[in-house]
């Protein structure tokens, strides 16, 4: 057996995540309730559903938080693993609601296009301008991490989908206060739906391969075998998986069966050798190795267990 490990990520720097979401979720609370009430005295279905978007992403922010601080709790006997796949949980649970809150808006859209109203514009106007600046000061904070973090990427993709909801509210706002188009507030909301499923859609299909122990995209069973294959005194590489935990661990599991019946010291040195090409070539920083000789089982490279 061997592992490497390649962890990048600092406790400060997990710390600082952890502070950008909680004031992202106090900026949200605030849009939101200010979102509310100005929808309800301007009669603006745009505004309501740019505020039931904010909710949800007060959720998902709330949902994101708590994953990252349980994702730092240490592994048990109960829990070996730790809470390692808590992001990953988190980012599912968030494509989702991105998904479910689009469906609900293009619903009333359909219905709010069919029998448009009159709507307060300049309030609209204002209310759009407060949200575009929290959620654009939010999207700040935490684009550095969603780019190697994926319950951050989905907290930040509800956040600059309801920054782009926010600027066509304010754009709805502007012609429906000068061209008395009313009509686009429900054209607007429909807009958005579409563009949230879009994005939500492929954020959510990468989390269900996570968690269903999907091999990664980028790593290549069939090379990696072929290269193992070659070093000195290995017969097979057989019974593979590969899977990735989290953003930070990509495990690799192989039987190996070996010409001759080798010693312990040199099955470690054949170890170092490549854990040493799967870490440097794959990213793959952990790996369990069974060694075997002369076992008779089934030597395909995927093994249904």
């Amino acid at each position: 057996m061997g592992h490497n490990h390649s962890h990048n990520h600092t406790h400060s720097q997990s710390d600082l995540k952890g502070r950008n979401l909680f004031i992202s979720i106090l900026l949200n609370i605030l849009i939101t309730v200010a979102q509310v009430i100005g929808g309800l005295i301007s009669g603006s279905l745009a505004l309501l559903s740019d505020a039931l978007h904010n909710f949800s992403d007060v959720i998902s922010l709330v949902v994101s938080y708590i994953a990252e601080k349980l994702s730092k709790r240490k592994a048990s006997f109960q829990k070996t693993f730790g809470y390692k796949r808590a992001e990953i949980l988190a980012a599912f649970i968030n494509a989702s609601t991105l998904i479910i809150v689009a469906v609900l808006l293009i619903i009333e859209a359909v219905e709010r296009f069919q029998n448009p109203q009159e709507i307060e514009s300049n309030l609209v106007i204002w209310l759009s301008l407060i949200a575009i600046l929290g959620n654009g000061f939010s999207v700040l904070l935490l684009k550095k991490d969603s780019e190697a973090n994926m319950n951050m990427k989905s907290a930040y993709l509800h956040l600059l989908t309801d920054m782009m909801a926010s600027v066509a509210v304010l754009i709805g706002g502007i012609l429906m206060k000068f061209y008395q188009l009313y009509w686009v507030d429900s054209v607007l909301t429909f807009v958005i739906a579409v563009y949230l499923i879009w994005m939500g859609f492929d954020l959510l299909k990468d989390s269900t391969k996570v968690l269903m122990l999907f091999t990664p995209d980028s790593t290549p069973i069939n090379k990696i075998v072929d290269e193992i294959n070659k070093f000195e005194s290995i017969k097979n590489v057989h019974h593979v998986h590969i899977w990735q935990l989290n953003e930070e661990e990509i495990h690799l599991e192989a039987h190996i069966d070996f010409n001759e019946d080798i010693t312990l010291s040199q099955f470690d040195i054949i170890l170092h050798k490549i854990e040493n090409l799967v870490l440097h070539k794959y990213d793959i920083n952990h790996v369990n190795i069974q060694p075997e000789f002369g076992k008779d089982d089934a030597k395909d490279v995927i093994v249904q267990d």
